[in-house]
């Protein structure tokens, strides 16, 4: 393999592939999320991840809740 060739000898393309195979999943959106170390220990997994968002949206939407309600019968 020379300096110039990105490709090694042993790969073998005569078979076939399939061209644009997941282009309708791409264009479906992607929604890769990367975490940091530190905080894969705490979230292993894309289940631990939305649950925790979900608990916190639902706590910011309370507040948020709550401080409309004070200010208006502040009124």
């Amino acid at each position: 393999m020379n300096g110039d060739d990105d490709m090694r000898a042993e790969y073998d393309f005569s078979t076939g592939g399939v061209v644009g195979k997941y282009y309708e999943r791409y264009q479906q959106g992607t929604n890769v999320v990367l975490l940091d170390p530190d905080l894969l220990e705490e979230f292993p997994d894309s289940e631990s991840v939305n649950q925790t968002l979900r608990r916190v949206l639902r706590e910011r939407r309370k507040r948020r809740g709550k401080s409309s309600a004070a200010s208006t019968s502040r009124k």
